[in-house]
């Protein structure tokens, strides 16, 4: 039997912490609003930050313990929710921040959730799937006091999906005695889950980068997209465009990307990444480009749909999209969040550009607390509906207040938090 216990936190760049880059975020937009200094300091600091313990036995016999993070920023809107990730990079301070960025986005789109996020430093790959399933499930049963449909609701996210959710919302259930389908949400359909949640993250990409364009006078169709990362959100987001008449000139994972430029078959990139393990590599007509030369192309639209932290201010000066939409969380650090601004590029910000996801998350919670199930034509209708409101909202804000849509979008997301703190008033 080998024990080997996972550290608890891995340094980040000292330049490019995501915690720090939120609590900055939150300042300016604090700063904007003139907040208190009392309602600022609450809003700095999670609720509530678990780590626990998740010993494993792996299909060789060793024994394995891992440690398992979730964070419970701001629930003063109502419960928190936010999704579960695997990935080697996860730390404790990593999903505070996701946390934190997560009450932003609910409250900008107007859904009664507070922020969460939770997840594991494993890289999926190199478990089977038996192991995932019994990680999965002693991490959720370490967790059964502080999740529930009215407290916290996990999600899938890096590294998870509606697999993983099910193993989490069969866990509870059968330790609470019977079927709980809204623990959780991106669940399968079979048990609870919403149709159009598969690509809804992708759909309000889709629908920002729309709105955006069309705020520029121009149209998807022939439009010229670059996307940085090419899972779930990404390939999603390619399709829809794609579907829409835009040319995707690129797009990317971990080991690489390809090009052609005069766009890509989309449907024929996923059906090829699909029969080859999901490499990109060695697409029929496409150059192979890495993840760095994908951020410099000249485009119209740039798509960041991988992991934080991929335009820093060593590489902006070579970015020449017009429009960078953030698909992932945070993958404009600060310093080149600054220098964009300041050449004009207009950023559609993580907690608007990839909100989809949690607003079909919500209709999902919504349709398992009542029962009722709706069409794929209306979840999809609702969303675009909750998407082109907050876009319409941020570009009015930030016109109003003369501020960058990043801006825009926080001191709504921030205020309405700050002004339901007030309201609700300091127990005791």
């Amino acid at each position: 039997m080998v024990l080997s216990l996972a550290p608890l936190e891995s340094p980040s760049p000292a330049h490019i912490c995501p915690f720090d880059q939120a609590c900055s975020y939150l300042e300016s937009a604090a700063k904007e609003l003139k907040l208190d200094q009392g309602l600022l300091a609450i809003l700095s600091h999670p609720r509530k930050a678990i780590t626990v313990t998740i010993p494993v036995k792996l299909d060789n016999g060793d024994v394995q313990v891992l440690a398992g993070h979730r964070v419970q920023h701001c629930d003063v809107l109502g419960p928190y929710k936010g999704g579960t990730r695997y990935h080697p990079t996860v730390t404790l301070r990593e999903v505070s921040a996701l946390a934190m960025l997560m009450t932003w986005k609910c409250a900008l789109l107007g859904i009664p959730y507070g922020g969460a996020k939770g997840g594991i430093a494993i890289a999926p790959a190199q478990y089977s799937e038996r192991e995932l399933e019994r990680i999965t499930r002693r991490y959720t049963s370490e967790l059964l006091k502080d999740i529930g449909p009215s407290t916290d609701i996990p999600a899938p996210d890096v590294g998870t999906s509606a697999r993983e959710m099910a193993w989490m919302m069969d866990t509870y259930s059968v330790n609470v005695g019977h079927a709980v389908p809204g623990v959780v949400t991106g669940k399968p359909l079979s048990i609870g889950g919403s149709l159009g949640r598969e690509m809804a993250t992708g759909r309000g990409v889709m629908i920002v980068v729309r709105e955006a364009l069309a705020q520029q006078g121009r149209a998807i169709a022939g439009s010229r997209i670059a996307i940085q990362g090419f899972g779930n959100v990404g390939s999603a987001a390619a399709l829809l465009l794609h579907e829409a008449g835009a040319k995707i000139i690129a797009v990317s994972r971990g080991s690489g990307g390809i090009f052609a430029e005069d766009g890509l078959d989309i449907p024929a990139v996923k059906a090829y990444a699909a029969q080859n393990n999901r490499n990109l590599i060695g697409f029929p007509d496409a150059i192979p480009i890495t993840n760095t030369d994908l951020l410099a192309l000249p485009c119209d639209v740039l798509i960041p749909a991988a992991l934080e932290n991929q335009i820093t201010a060593d590489n902006v000066d070579q970015v020449q999209a017009s429009i960078i939409a953030e698909a992932a969380n945070g993958p404009v650090t600060l310093e080149a969040d600054r220098a964009l601004e300041s050449r004009g590029v207009m950023v559609l910000p993580d907690i608007l550009a990839n909100a989809g996801g949690v607003v079909v998350s919500y209709l999902e919670w919504v349709q398992g607390l009542s029962y009722v199930f709706w069409n794929e034509e209306r979840v999809n209708q609702e969303m675009e509906g909750l998407m082109v409101q907050a876009f319409q909202q941020v570009m009015k804000q930030s016109t109003a207040r003369q501020v960058s849509l990043r801006l825009a979008a926080y001191t709504l997301g921030v205020g309405r938090v700050a002004q339901a703190l007030s309201d609700r008033g300091l127990y005791p």
